[in-house]
């Protein structure tokens, strides 16, 4: 059996907040020292009381805010850095956000994260939504962009490690999305990879601790700036279809796996993908820069998460300069689009949903290259439809 070794960072339920903290391999795994795990809480501005984790595994580096949802910040491997540059600055704490603001999109002054999720209760635009209530009688909501998960502060966190080979670094977290009235779903999170790898783990498990069927949206917002992104960068995925969410983005669907380089006359583009999978069900994604010597890649279950939304932004620099890869439950329309197209799940009393997203950082031209073939292979021979223009049910 494994041994694990376990530390808490912040409990509500034990009325514990770490301010501080440190561990390192050279207590834990002696065999393996070269590992850390570290706990902040920033100051200034409005990131004050914001909780970060950093999570080091002697190569790899990834900072993770239990504050804001347990999003992840960015991740750093040599010279490579995933996340990008948004014109917010600071990690702003939900106690400065408002997202009914400016019409329900107050979310985007917190925006800045590198793997933000969307959800629980919806994903996609603000808006009036009129449902089935639990009783079986109408009712509505007033939805704001993209939901609240990202602007919760995590409830439980804790590092857990193996004590014995592989000694699993893991960063587990809770966050909940609660109301009296509304959802009443759990998030628990585990942010794991292994020691020197260029590899890590998000493992998500979503439950409905409330007694009656609830609807959930799920949407990773996974954003790249530079280096990876620049002109001349590529995006590669396996695909059924891919069609253009808007007119605008419909005159370059042609040209939607490439970028260019930072422009003010940008205005964002937006596609929707059904990506195609492996005989284990599992698709594979990447983004590679211009030299083909640098990639980031994400490997996911296209049964947990069957829909993939590709955002090209590249607007000028200090506008924010940033492609996201967003695998979803659906596609961040209005959520009762999405409803009335069969693509927002539903979770019964106490029953759970789990993702998991497997990223690697690709360093050198032959990696990126077997990136490259292993996609090639899902696609095989199928040609993906390409719609001309934006489609009705998509």
């Amino acid at each position: 059996m494994t041994e694990l070794f376990r530390h808490t960072l912040i409990s509500a339920s034990k009325n514990v907040h770490v301010e501080q903290s440190e561990i390192s391999g050279v207590e834990v795994t002696p065999e393996s020292p070269g590992w850390s795990v570290s706990k902040q809480t920033l100051h200034g501005g409005r990131q004050e009381g914001v909780d970060i984790v950093t999570l080091h595994n002697g190569r790899l580096s990834v900072i993770i805010a239990p504050t804001r949802g347990m999003g992840l910040l960015e991740a750093q491997l040599d010279d490579v850095r995933l996340g990008w540059d948004s014109p917010v600055k600071e990690v702003v704490h939900p106690q400065h956000m408002r997202l009914e603001s400016r019409g329900g999109v107050g979310w985007l002054e917190g925006f800045n994260e590198w793997m933000v999720r969307c959800g629980l209760e919806n994903i996609g635009p603000p808006g009036i939504d009129t449902f089935a209530s639990a009783t079986g009688g109408k009712t509505t909501a007033d939805l704001t962009l993209h939901g609240g998960i990202a602007n919760l502060p995590a409830s439980e966190v804790e590092i857990v490690v193996d004590q014995r080979p592989p000694y699993l670094l893991r960063v587990r977290g809770r966050v909940d999305d609660r109301r009296f009235g509304g959802p009443k779903l759990e998030l628990w999170t585990e942010i794991s990879t292994r020691p020197n790898s260029n590899e890590l783990r998000v493992s998500d498990t979503i439950t409905n601790r409330g007694a009656t069927m609830q609807e959930f949206q799920l949407l990773y917002h996974t954003n790249y700036g530079p280096p990876l992104l620049e002109e001349g960068a590529v995006f590669l995925a396996p695909v059924a279809s891919v069609a253009p969410c808007d007119p605008h983005a419909a005159r370059s669907v042609a040209e939607y796996t490439r970028y260019a380089g930072p422009s003010c006359e940008f205005i964002e583009q937006v596609y929707f993908l059904h990506p195609l999978a492996n005989k284990q069900g599992r698709t594979l994604i990447s983004l590679r820069n211009k030299a083909s010597d640098r990639a980031v890649s994400m490997s996911y279950s296209v049964k947990e998460l069957p829909c993939l939304t590709l955002w090209k932004n590249t607007g000028a620099v200090a506008d924010g300069y940033v492609t996201g890869l967003e695998p979803g439950t659906s596609f961040p329309n209005h959520r009762n689009f999405e409803r009335q197209h069969g693509r927002v799940p539903r979770l019964s009393a106490g029953a759970c949903c789990r993702a998991t997203i497997d990223i690697a950082i690709h360093m050198d031209s032959a990696a990126v290259k077997q990136v490259a073939r292993r996609i090639a292979l899902i696609q095989g021979r199928r040609k993906p439809i390409i719609s001309p223009q934006p489609v009705a049910h998509t």
